[in-house]
């Protein structure tokens, strides 16, 4: 294996290829940059796959305030207000920095933005590309720029396995490209490695997607916040697809229902309907799945054959499996789709560790809470992208470092298939839609026998990690509040109005695991 030293003065190393690393990369200009990226750009994030939009407000009868008071109800007694406001003012700028970019936004007959409405919002501020293409034409839109900036140099099919440390602080990155081992020295890091669902047998998430950049940053000694709230989104096309196709949540928005398979639309009595909070849809359609039903979104009266022109990726998808949505309703299940928790930080993008940043989904800046209001994900990464830029160009470089090479038969081990597929599976049904204290401390067990147990291949342990700390933070919090659902504690506790935090020193502590037992990723 070759061994090479990186060393640019003032670089920042970006983890991530997603709309929150480019766009933080894009805003730092002119400081330059290194953006890693496990596999091509574009083939391994989920942006591409973001059809519902970026919500921001654009309309006469609407006001951030609003949409701050939206997101603040959907995070359950969890999103800072403060947060919530500050992002949600951010909108409309975020907005118009694309549109400078290139990105053609939707459009009115009068040349307006073109607004869309989706659960839980109160006003109509989705703004959409391509109709449900938003996150492809954004993440394009993204790449052309940052391909064409001096400042960016992109390298892909590079896997970011190690944050090196000195003196407490994040100074590099250990990373493996092929059969070359990386050691690049960094002003600062920005974590932007996106979410988890790949953990989960039923996603809409690429499967690569199982939360490498929680396992570097809990490695590093960064607190974690809220990992147990993991959210599911209602409706993922069930027609044996892996990862699960998704339906638009923009699709109940236009007036689609759910039924069972005796045609009963089963949330006509719930507050909302279809477009109750995400977490309450969830539950519902798992609910009648538990039951032995089997259900579908029913857009057949509401868009009938304007189906394929609103809604093409969609369209698409379902005639792919062989459906037609204008005349066949959806056969549809809850798969897990966003991640609430992350990296702990502050309204600069900082996490608990020196000379760290996290942005987009990786992170947990308090906006979403319990539960992510629909279309502020994307929101969320453009705002912060821009903060952390403005905090990293306003700290002082660090000095030129001598950093030591990685050690001789540095690797990153993929996992087998079949180990894959039962972790996934028991995430699926101990820390899924509905949890329980037995089945939540019985995947524990399991976990940390992987987390802490032998040395293991570096993807599995990886992902045994984040599924035990996803697990564990389930475990502790003994209430239902949002995305996170237990069966024997029913009922939201006013007790328990707070974030958990986590550390990995906390998990080792509760598995009992020995520090000279603990794996240092990228080790051979």
């Amino acid at each position: 294996m070759r061994h090479t030293l990186h060393c640019v003065q003032d670089r920042v190393v970006v983890v991530g290829g997603g709309i929150a690393g480019l766009a933080t990369a894009l805003e730092l200009s002119p400081l330059p940059c290194t953006v890693l990226v496990s596999a091509r750009l574009c083939e391994d994030a989920s942006t591409p796959w973001a059809q519902g939009g970026i919500a921001a407000v654009h309309g006469t009868d609407d006001h951030c305030s609003l949409h701050a008071a939206d997101t603040v109800i959907a995070g359950a007694g969890l999103s800072d207000p403060a947060v919530a406001a500050r992002v949600t003012a951010a909108a409309p700028s975020c907005i118009e920095a694309l549109i400078q970019r290139g990105i053609a936004f939707d459009r009115d007959a009068a040349g307006a933005l073109a607004l869309g409405l989706e659960a839980a919002h109160s006003r109509r501020r989705i703004i959409h590309a391509n109709g449900d293409g938003t996150g492809r034409a954004v993440i394009e839109g993204l790449i052309g720029a940052a391909r064409a900036s001096a400042c960016i140099e992109i390298m892909e099919h590079t896997r970011a396995v190690e944050l090196v440390r000195q003196d407490g602080a994040v100074v590099g990155v250990r990373a493996l490209r092929g059969d070359e081992a990386l050691l690049l020295a960094a002003r600062g890091v920005v974590l932007a490695s996106g979410g988890l669902g790949g953990l989960y047998a039923h996603t809409t998430n690429p499967l690569g997607a199982t939360g490498s950049g929680l396992a570097l940053a809990a490695r590093a000694g960064a607190v974690l916040r809220d990992m147990e709230f993991v959210q599911f989104h209602p409706t993922a096309i069930a027609t044996g697809a892996d990862p699960m196709p998704l339906a638009s949540e923009a699709v109940r928005g236009e007036g689609a229902i759910l039924v069972n398979a005796r045609g009963e639309r089963f949330m006509a009595g719930t507050p909302g309907a279809e477009l109750a909070p995400r977490d309450v849809v969830a539950r519902a359609v798992w609910q009648e799945i538990e039951a032995g039903e089997t259900v579908y979104l029913d857009a057949r009266q509401a868009l009938g054959r304007r189906f394929p022109e609103r809604f093409p990726s969609v369209a698409a998808l379902c005639r792919g499996a062989g459906l037609d949505p204008a005349s066949q309703p959806i056969p549809v299940r809850p798969a897990a789709h966003y991640h609430m928790g992350g990296v702990a930080v502050d309204g600069r993008g900082r996490t608990s560790v020196r000379g760290l940043w996290a942005c987009g989904e990786v992170a947990a800046t308090g906006l979403h809470g319990a539960n992510r209001l629909a279309s502020n994900s994307l929101l969320e990464a453009l705002a912060y992208a821009r903060w952390i830029a403005q905090d990293i160009d306003g700290t002082a470089p660090s000095r030129r470092l001598n950093l030591a090479l990685p050690p001789t038969g540095a690797r990153y081990v993929r996992a087998h298939s079949a180990d894959m597929a039962g972790l996934r599976q028991l995430m699926s049904e101990a820390v899924g839609v509905i949890r329980s204290e037995t089945g939540l401390k019985a995947a524990i067990a399991r976990l940390q026998e992987r987390a802490f147990g032998e040395r293991i291949s570096g993807q599995m342990l990886d992902c045994a990690l984040v599924g035990l700390l996803v697990a564990t933070a389930a475990c502790r919090r003994q209430e239902s509040r949002g995305a996170h659902f237990r069966r024997d504690f029913p009922l939201c506790s006013p007790d328990r109005t707070h974030s958990l935090q986590l550390t990995l020193a906390d998990v080792r502590r509760q598995a009992g695991a020995p520090e000279a037992g603990f794996y240092a990723a990228g080790a051979a």
